[in-house]
């Protein structure tokens, strides 16, 4: 397998709802193991997320987890996930989606370097930046 670069994003407990919402964006295969799956079947966060894995159809991988016992949670604003390509009906459709129930600080619109341009943050507080690139002629 080659090497590959994805978001791998931290949560509070809701780890679970958040990679079961993406698959529903993306579609695809999830891969959920808990903290119990991996020998902790009796501690207080046996329920929780250890890994998650999404591969999608289009090539996507996300990965995700609940923050490990002990680890403090500090949602930050230190990454979004970027999502660009030429499919504007697809790009269009992950928008709309991602931006449900969350925030828009960028409006989907034509943007001065061309393209159509968009940033959201969803509902678990993810940041998200969608770009539909123009032809370039």
């Amino acid at each position: 397998m080659a090497s590959r670069l994805n978001p791998y994003l931290s949560f509070d407990g809701d780890a679970r709802q958040a990679m079961e919402f993406y698959k529903e964006v993306f579609g695809g295969a999830l891969t959920l193991n808990t903290y119990g799956d991996f020998g902790q079947p009796d501690a207080p966060e046996a329920d929780r997320i250890m890994h998650g894995m999404l591969e999608t159809p289009g090539g996507f991988t996300l990965m995700g987890a609940d923050a490990p016992p002990g680890m403090e949670y500090t949602p930050g604003n230190n990454f979004s996930v970027s999502l660009s390509g030429d499919d504007e009906t697809e790009l269009r459709g992950y928008w709309e989606k991602l931006s449900a129930g969350g925030s828009v600080s960028v409006p989907m619109e034509k943007q001065m370097w061309g393209d159509v341009f968009g940033m959201c943050t969803d509902r678990f507080g993810v940041p998200w930046m969608v770009d539909i690139e123009e032809p370039r002629g």
